[in-house]
């Protein structure tokens, strides 16, 4: 009996099939799924590949980069996730893997998205940036602290703050810590504590909790009253490792309240220590001092000068007298020279006095004027004589005087004199002038002469 070799899929075919089966059942497409993360591996390409898993069984995923570019947390094995994805087959291993299109974490996702979104919005607006932090003081009066009057918390700070700054005052301004009410009440708090006055630093804080518990410190609000806060704010909240907004936005982070304690005031036994090495310090520098002007006394004690003051004084008492001498001097030539040059100057005035300068003036006007007087006639004379020859050459070359000789000058319609028969063809009007009229006539020929004289 024969085989019949078509009623045979191949395995290709049987996968692609299953495959179609896959895509087109609407109940596996768009799934939310929860569990495990295990096997994860995140490739060069980008795409994750992990396992899903719970405590019967587990299904294959992959989360392709397009898909993860986004996600606020990095997965990793044992984390607890929550997924939105689609159920298919992959040809090549024939099996069957979910594809994930969004994932967070489990329990925490919504509040881990809404911090990771808070904690961008205030960074941009410059809430985190280390210019606008002020310094804690170093030796505090009085330590304002905002938390739960009832937890730990408080406990921690005071205890900690009388044991290491005995003398510094604690105010503690309670409020709620946890619940949806905590954050305006943090905020409130803060806002009575700058209100107060007078207070160098203020501590905000809770003890350690979940992310819900410490979910007042990650609110806006609480930022807010941070950044406006006219007095440094430490913050510590919850444990070293839990991070909160508070702890960005504040003037300095403490990883625990205890620690705040000791960030907030300095150990009054490292003060003392310090007290008494400026007090050796200074008892030595006086004793040095003491010892440097001792001996610059005993020096002074043995001087020339105090040992025989006298003859200072009586060398000061000659430079006296020789000064004086000086001084008569000096006084007596500055006299002689200010009459000396009010002498000179007296002189002077005589000879630039205004009577004088006017006669002489005048006396130059009159030489002025004579002299102008004289070169005006030489100046007329040449003129005249200029004039006289330039009329008589005039009156040489005037074409009248050559017109009284029987000579005319033709002129053509416009007025263009004529000077040769090529200027005028028959039938022009011609103007002939003569020594005592005009005469108007029209040319009936013209004939030209040759350079020879012939017509």
């Amino acid at each position: 009996m024969e085989l019949d070799q078509s009623r045979y899929l191949t395995v290709q075919a049987l996968t692609k099939y299953i495959k179609r089966k896959f895509d087109k059942d609407p109940h596996l497409s768009n799934l939310f799924v929860r569990g495990e993360i295990s096997n994860f591996k995140r490739h060069s390409s980008g795409h994750m590949y992990f396992t899903l898993k719970d405590e019967k069984a587990r299904i294959l995923s992959v989360m392709f980069s397009s898909n993860n570019h986004s996600l606020k947390f990095r997965p990793e094995n044992g984390m607890n996730v929550l997924i939105r994805g689609d159920i298919s087959v992959y040809e090549s291993g024939g099996q069957y893997q979910i594809y994930v299109k969004e994932m967070q974490p489990d329990g925490i996702g919504e509040l881990y998205l809404a911090y990771e979104q808070l904690k961008e919005k205030l960074e941009k607006a410059g809430y985190f940036d280390q210019s606008r932090k002020r310094m804690i003081p170093k030796f505090p009066k009085r330590i304002a602290v905002v938390t739960s009057p009832t937890g730990a918390a408080i406990r921690d700070i005071i205890t900690t703050i009388k044991r290491r700054f005995p003398i510094g005052e604690i105010l503690v301004f309670p409020a709620l810590v946890q619940g949806d009410q905590a954050a305006a009440s943090i905020a409130g708090a803060m806002n009575m504590v700058n209100s107060v006055g007078d207070i160098d630093v203020m501590i905000i804080g809770r003890g350690g909790g979940s992310i819900e518990e410490l979910w007042a410190f990650n609110e806006e609000i609480v930022a807010k009253a941070i950044v406006e806060s006219d007095v440094p704010v430490i913050s510590a909240v919850g444990h070293e490792t839990d991070f909160t907004i508070a702890d960005f936005v504040a003037d300095l982070r403490a990883p625990t309240p205890t620690a705040a304690g000791e960030l907030a005031v300095p150990h009054i036994d490292d003060l003392l220590e310090r007290i008494m090495n400026r007090k050796l310090r200074l008892i030595k520098s006086f004793k040095t001092k003491l010892q440097s002007e001792r001996s610059r006394l005993n020096g002074l004690m043995k001087s020339y000068a105090l040992r025989n003051p006298r003859n200072l004084y009586q060398q000061k008492v000659e430079t006296v007298d020789r000064l004086t001498d000086q001084l008569q001097r000096n006084i007596s030539l500055h006299v002689k020279q200010n009459r000396d040059q009010l002498s000179a100057l007296h002189s002077r005035l005589q000879r630039v006095h205004p009577s004088q300068l006017i006669k002489i003036q005048n006396e130059r006007i009159m030489f002025m004027q004579t002299r102008l007087e004289k070169q005006f006639k030489q100046v007329l004379k040449e003129k005249n004589h200029r004039f006289s020859s330039a009329l008589s050459t005039l009156h040489a070359l005037s074409p009248l005087k050559i017109m009284d000789r029987g000579y005319s000058l033709v002129y053509g319609d416009e007025g263009t004199l004529i000077k040769s028969s090529r200027q005028i063809k028959t039938g022009d009007r011609l103007e002939i002038n003569v020594r005592d009229g005009k005469i108007h006539c029209e040319v009936e020929t013209v004939e030209e002469r040759e350079e020879n004289g012939k017509v």
